[in-house]
């Protein structure tokens, strides 16, 4: 990766796209470069350039992307075909795509194949092995392999339940994951392993209970996650933090004595975002980050009462989040992003609350010094934003492919 950018990949309705925050040298698709000219690339006054890198692969409904490679130019894609992914049917395929060149190096993941579905979670160290997470009859599991498929491994098994969000702890040596479909379960559970399978331990998990998207703290001494109160909640829109021990009950003493413990109340994080119009429409898991330091953790917190255009509708199944109709007459309230100490309990407001503007998806610069977001007032599309350390400066750098909406902020220098 070259020294002068800094770059954050993101997601627009299916398409993938980069912003280029110091666009002033050189980049794939100019005259410098061996790539093709990108799709709608724009560059600000400030010098902040947003393109679509063009990927010509017939019959792909989507792209998404994947962990990012040590160089910072290489990045693992998935590609999907027509249908609907999380029922497992949609054959997806797994690229290595060079980022400075604007270009596709080659396909993999083709030996040994278990599942249609199968994406790309995690590289591990050594990048000579994949993080994957098929779905095999019905549940989803992890496996890991090589780059081109072979000597694949099962990490969880079918009587391990449908098992995703799948984290590895800082020294490599461990995951972290949430897991459902458990026999004799009635929800989410967090659970920690070996990346063998072996030394399983039970984070979080009780009756009512919807423990979801496990993060380890930088130190690796801490995970903090979602709790939400689903038989009042059946939308899974709102939920509580909660910290706990990778070690489960055999490990160290919180602040309080316990290795488990609930951080929020009142189920003001949001969890389960739906925002944008009928055209613009998105949405997705809305999870608590740390910040570089391993001090505080962000905190989507919403003003009491508020309510998305998107409501929950009870009389039909709405097990993907997407089978709710538009309200936004009956929206009301919002979100600011704090800044939540999970030892003490302290919060403060980082993202300011302004009335029907839902502020989420928080996604920290390697160095502490930029923070991203993404931004949605009522009925408009939802845009990544930028702004510094102490929350100051806050600015939106896009709005996605044909101002349809952009999402999902991942830093990559």
């Amino acid at each position: 990766m070259s020294d002068y950018q800094s770059r954050i990949l993101f997601n627009s309705h299916g398409r993938l796209g980069v912003i280029d925050l110091d666009a002033t040298g050189p980049t794939a698709g100019t005259d410098d470069s061996a790539g093709t000219a990108h799709l709608d690339a724009t560059t600000t006054k400030a010098g902040v350039r947003v393109w679509y890198p063009v990927l010509d692969v017939p019959g792909m409904a989507s792209w998404g992307w994947g962990p990012v490679f040590e160089d910072r130019r290489r990045v693992i894609l998935s590609s999907y075909k027509p249908g609907k992914a999380w029922e497992g049917n949609v054959r997806v395929h797994l690229w290595i795509y060079d980022l400075e060149e604007d270009r596709l190096l080659k396909e993999i993941a083709l030996k040994n194949r278990p599942a249609p579905f199968m994406g790309c979670t995690h590289i591990l160290t050594g990048e000579e092995r994949l993080v994957t997470n098929p779905i095999i009859d019905g549940k989803q599991r992890i496996w890991t392999m090589d780059l081109d498929g072979s000597d694949p491994k099962e990490i969880t098994g079918a009587e391990d339940g449908f098992v995703y969000c799948v984290q590895i702890s800082p020294d490599g040596r461990r995951f972290a994951y949430h897991s459902t479909m458990l026999e004799g379960r009635d929800s989410y559970c967090i659970f920690v392993s070996d990346l063998d399978g072996g030394n399983r331990v039970e984070v979080a998990g009780a009756q009512g209970h919807l423990y979801f998207g496990p993060m380890w703290s930088p130190d690796g001494k801490w995970l903090i996650y979602q709790d939400c109160h689903y038989p009042d909640d059946p939308g899974h829109d709102w939920a509580d933090l909660c910290l706990g021990s990778p070690d489960g009950p055999d490990g160290p003493d919180g602040p309080d004595g316990a290795t488990h413990r609930k951080v929020t109340t009142g189920q003001r994080q949001w969890f389960a975002t739906s925002y944008g119009n009928p055209d613009s429409r998105g949405g997705g898991s809305n999870i608590a980050q740390w910040t570089p330091d391993g001090k505080r953790v962000t905190y989507t917190r919403a003003e009491p009462g508020s309510r998305t255009a998107w409501p929950y509708q009870p009389q039909r199944p709405d097990t993907d989040h997407f089978n709710r109709d538009y309200y936004p007459e009956e929206a009301r309230g919002g979100t600011a992003i704090c800044l939540l100490d999970p030892f003490t309990g302290e919060e403060s407001e980082f993202i300011q609350f302004e009335e029907r503007v839902w502020n989420f998806r928080s996604a920290w610069s390697p160095d502490g010094a930029q923070f991203a977001f993404c931004r949605a007032e009522v009925g408009s599309p939802s845009g990544i934003w930028l702004a510094c350390a102490d929350g100051g400066n806050a600015r939106m750098l896009t709005d996605g492919y044909e101002h349809l909406g952009a999402d999902h902020p991942v830093w990559v220098g």
